[in-house]
């Protein structure tokens, strides 16, 4: 198969995962571990995460919509505690510097669920991390945010909004993310899916499916 495209989701692939400040606050409050991930993955297309990341509430009704959640859980969490724990995250260098490289042969989209909070794909955090990501946005030739489209991932939907963006059939795709379940429905559709554990993970197995050497 010859590629055309890279499409690549932004936290957790080219930052540093969200989850791990998820787990810090989780530590801090002596909360079990992945209990935040857990609150997501309850009603998950129609949670109050999706609904801010499909731009359908605002910040502060997922504040109150995202405590009653995580309350009837077990542990009540302001749904504003858990936006400010995104701005934790760091930009991830070599998964930049891989990024350039690849934009010398392959067209980059970046397709990323968010939520307008204020500071686009950064959504909170210091003014520099906001700049960071700011820098790493240039490099792409688009970005797709759910929070603009009004549909997000898993959505097949938003997948092939991305191929018709790009003008490519899905098997000409290589797909980068974090998570399984929004790896499936690309996978599905035949794009290359490759689920992002580490940052060197990440490169060893792009390097061997587009056969270059990072």
């Amino acid at each position: 198969m010859v590629f055309k495209a890279i499409l690549w989701d932004f936290g957790g692939v080219l930052t540093t995962s969200p989850f791990d400040s998820f787990n810090d606050f989780e530590r801090e409050k002596k909360i079990p571990l992945d209990f935040i991930r857990g609150v997501n993955a309850v009603n998950h297309q129609d949670n109050a995460w999706a609904q801010l990341e499909s731009s359908l509430i605002d910040a502060e009704t997922f504040d109150e919509l995202f405590f009653a959640e995580s309350h009837a859980l077990g542990h009540a969490i302001r749904g504003a505690e858990v936006l400010s724990l995104i701005g934790r995250q760091t930009v991830r260098p070599r998964m930049v510097d891989v990024l350039r490289i690849c934009k010398e042969s392959f067209m980059n989209v970046c397709l990323t669920n968010n939520a307008r909070t204020g500071k686009g794909l950064a959504m909170s955090g210091s003014e520099d991390y906001a700049r960071e990501v700011s820098d790493v946005i240039e490099l792409f030739d688009e970005v797709i945010e759910s929070s603009k489209e009004g549909i997000r991932k898993p959505d097949r939907a938003i997948y092939s909004l991305a191929c018709d963006r790009m003008q490519v059939d899905p098997r000409e795709v290589v797909y980068l993310d974090d998570l399984g379940v929004n790896l499936k429905p690309a996978r599905d559709m035949g794009m290359s899916t490759i689920k992002v554990v580490s940052e060197s993970q990440a490169i060893s197995d792009l390097s061997a499916v587009l056969d270059i050497d990072f």
